[in-house]
């Protein structure tokens, strides 16, 4: 609850001048924020009233501010004169210092002071607890457009992966709490939530379904790593139930859960998702240091998953270039922030797709339209994910993404604005997330090449123009 400063008295010895703030509780309609800045505004304006002249006697009427205060205090008249002085000083510093320490502990309600309010949008934007995923893992199983319930049951699980960064003494209380929610219901809609897979997809589904309630990676097992309170095992045991968790919302997504535009209808599209191989080549002589030990190689391999789920246009136009064999061979170039492929101009191979981008919370995405996120908006696929992979825009129109050249972004938390977001949030097209090999992203080197790219998976859901 915001506190506002109610009152202050001043306490006087023979040596020094003190002060005691009390601070009081006031229930208040509406809460506005008090730029930190402003105190020191505050300060450098008080600084400029000049004090009042001391007094003599409690009788003088030379100023009465001054008689007043060393009347109520009753202390001698020159040793007001002596310590007025500074404690002035003193108090202004003081004030400064409390609306500081309040504004960054809780919102401080100042009635009438409009001009500093923030919006609840940028507050929760730029508050470090933004909820923005931070994995390419994570990015990925939030846009999986499945069953409701269960939907409900990852947002519970996702809940205790926030939990369980809270450091030292961990709210297990609560963690075991969206455990039970979770499994509370996953049994009372067990019709529902089997009812939603395809009828080929059944057999799978019940399998998926057991493994998540009663499996050694299941919800009974994740209930009892927090009953012992053992985060290593909680961390462990929630990874495995969210990716079965994911798996069941695949098998009731399998197509898209919207229609496309007619006017789009011409571009190839991804209805589901797609994974795409690429090996990289040095050609430099140097070689590529693996994480976990092993030799150094002049090939590495990156693994890439795309969606089509959230950016059906992107993602089809990327995989039919991986499928006619566009980015064998491409060249590379290295930056700060991505590593980007060449323009490909002279291939003359893809389609200028608009630029596609699906706003957290909706249901299908916006098209040649960027997000305003300081406004609060912010997309399904967020650029804020080290190895996120997206297209440039094109050289004729930033409505409209560039026909062939992608980059995988190397997000670093240094170079980002308020709450951790890129600068460049919401203005490109991301289709996808590396989610192998993410280590060698940052040994490559311009002028390295992709020797191939290989559509390993999400062919059959890959749907060409001339298709219906």
């Amino acid at each position: 609850m915001a506190l506002p400063l109610s009152s202050s008295s001043i306490i006087i010895s023979s040596k020094k001048l003190s002060f005691n703030v009390s601070i009081s509780q006031k229930p208040t309609q509406k809460h506005l924020f008090l730029s930190a800045h402003f105190a020191f505004r505050l300060n450098e304006a008080r600084s400029q009233v000049t004090a009042r002249p001391a007094v003599r006697a409690c009788n003088s009427t030379t100023s009465t501010y001054a008689k007043d205060l060393a009347c109520e205090h009753d202390f001698p008249p020159n040793l007001y004169m002596s310590t007025f002085g500074d404690g002035t000083k003193k108090l202004k510093s003081l004030i400064a210092m409390i609306l500081i320490f309040i504004q960054i502990s809780a919102p401080v309600p100042l009635s009438g002071w409009d001009f500093w309010y923030v919006s609840p949008a940028k507050a929760v934007l730029y508050s470090p607890d933004t909820k923005v995923p931070r994995t390419g893992e994570l990015a990925l199983r939030k846009a999986i457009p499945a069953n409701i319930n269960m939907k409900s049951i990852q947002t519970s699980l996702e809940d205790i992966s926030y939990l369980l960064r809270i450091p030292q003494r961990k709210p297990y209380g609560t963690m075991e709490g969206n455990v039970k929610k979770a499994l509370k219901i996953a049994k009372d809609e067990k019709d529902s939530i089997l009812a939603s897979l395809p009828a080929d997809l059944k057999e799978r589904g019940y399998t998926l379904y057991a493994s998540l309630i009663d499996g050694k990676g299941g919800l009974q097992a994740l209930l009892q790593c927090i009953k012992d309170q053992d985060p290593d095992r909680v961390s462990v045991g929630l990874a495995s139930s969210l990716d079965t968790v994911a798996e069941l919302e695949l098998l009731q997504a399998p197509g898209l859960s919207f229609l496309l535009p007619q006017q789009y209808l011409k571009y190839p599209r991804l209805t589901g998702r797609g994974t795409v191989e690429f090996t990289i080549e040095k050609v430099d002589g140097s070689t590529f240091s693996p994480e976990a030990g092993g030799e150094p190689k002049k090939n590495a391999k990156i693994q890439v998953v795309i969606d089509g789920f959230s950016a059906p246009l992107t993602a089809g136009n990327f995989a039919k270039l991986v499928v006619d064999g566009a980015y064998n061979g491409a060249k590379l170039s290295f930056t700060d922030q991505a590593v980007l492929t060449d323009n490909g101009l002279d291939k003359n191979s893809g389609y200028s797709v608009p630029l596609e981008i699906m706003p957290s919370g909706q249901f299908e995405p916006l098209y040649r339209t960027t997000l305003s996120v300081q406004d609060g908006e912010l997309p399904v696929l967020p650029l804020s994910v080290y190895g996120a992979v997206a297209m440039a825009h094109s050289e004729v129109s930033e409505d409209f993404s560039a026909p062939y050249q992608f980059f995988f972004y190397l997000y670093d938390k240094r170079n980002a604005g308020l709450g951790g977001l890129s600068f460049d949030e919401g203005q490109f097209s991301v289709f996808g997330y590396t989610t192998a090999g993410r280590e060698i992203l940052s040994q490559i080197k311009s002028g390295d090449i992709i020797q191939s790219a290989e559509l390993v998976e999400g062919q059959d859901r890959l749907i060409l123009p001339n298709e219906n």
